[in-house]
């Protein structure tokens, strides 16, 4: 019987390598090169599932609706670049806190946003809404400037609102004009998509380096050079297989999140990162990835002692996915 067993689980398991195989090219032939509609846009925005740590989310959904100029996704993206919602960072140019104040803005735009009586620097209650003020009033002293009210604002948060004032826009400062790119780019993997999201080119390939790395043995750290014997840990494998086809993702998983927007489960389409956490409510806590292949499965590399496989992702710990685009990688910070 238990040879019979032994058969039996071969079979079965190559018949699920078979139908993943043909469910993996027919789902690419049918949704990476499909022609999909726009991407999100048009509504207020709403912040994606856990693009927000859940302690700040409340406050970034509120403050981030305090003049049109800005949205929650904008003011989260600028937090997110900011400090990577780490409430203690502290830059070499001695900005300070989440929002990344430096000491004489912070005298002055400061603002006690929960009311308690004083205002810290150091306490996201206070920090948040004070960004948010801040851009607001930024947008105040260029709201007569021709353009697009909110990339004026990012501008001037950069440059000044004199620079603004005096170039009638953005100004041809290459540093600011990348500001304003960055922050409009990373806005999108914040906010949840109104619509269908546009599925990326590159993904065919990565899926294609990533099924050549099937049966490769996990490494902690992997990401795949010579030296460590062509190994991967998850995101090791993400981000090489996405190097594959010119796209530069992060290192880490939880960074990776916001390379682009946010498919649902039901518009899951090969190539997408699927991600996992035993926090649910925090992209920050994110510790797995894989690239979906379709058919409820992806490829990943899962932990020690295992090696590059095919997994399901319908799974209690999953946590969202993100459909990788160009542009959203490259807005990502290299530090955060």
């Amino acid at each position: 019987m238990g040879d019979g067993w032994t058969m039996r689980k071969m079979w079965v398991g190559a018949g699920v390598a078979v139908a993943l195989g043909m469910g993996f090219v027919m789902l690419l032939v049918v949704g990476v090169y499909l022609v999909a509609g726009n991407g999100a846009g048009g509504g207020a925005k709403r912040l994606a599932k856990g693009s927000v740590p859940a302690a700040y989310q409340p406050i970034v959904q509120k403050w981030g609706n305090l003049c049109p100029a800005i949205n929650p996704a904008l003011l989260a993206a600028q937090l997110y670049q900011e400090s990577g919602f780490n409430p203690r960072a502290r830059s070499a140019a001695a900005a300070q806190g989440i929002a990344q104040f430096i000491p004489g803005t912070w005298a002055t735009h400061g603002i006690d946003g929960d009311g308690d009586g004083d205002r810290d620097v150091w306490d996201p209650a206070d920090a948040i809404p004070s960004a948010a003020s801040y851009d607001c009033s930024l947008a105040s002293y260029v709201k007569d400037v021709p353009g697009d009210p909110t990339e004026n604002m990012l501008a001037s948060y950069n440059a000044g609102a004199y620079a603004v004032i005096k170039y009638q826009g953005v100004p041809p400062y290459k540093e600011t004009q990348n500001y304003v790119r960055v922050i409009t780019t990373l806005e999108k993997s914040f906010a949840a998509p109104t619509g269908r999201v546009d599925p990326s080119e590159q993904a065919a390939g990565a899926i294609a380096y990533a099924q050549k790395k099937l049966g490769t043995p996990y490494l902690w750290g992997g990401t795949g050079t010579a030296e460590q014997g062509g190994r991967f840990d998850c995101s090791g494998l993400t981000k090489a297989a996405y190097e594959s086809v010119g796209i530069e993702l992060p290192r880490v998983a939880n960074d990776q999140y916001n390379a682009g927007p946010h498919p649902g489960r039901e518009e899951l389409l090969p190539g997408d990162l699927v991600f996992f956490s035993d926090d649910l409510t925090n992209s920050r806590a994110i510790r797995h990835v894989g690239i979906y292949v379709g058919g409820g499965y992806m490829i990943d590399a899962p932990r020690t002692g295992a090696v590059i496989r095919f997994d399901p992702i319908d799974t209690p710990d999953y946590f969202g996915a993100t459909r990788v685009t160009e542009d959203g990688a490259k807005a990502l910070p290299t530090t955060v």
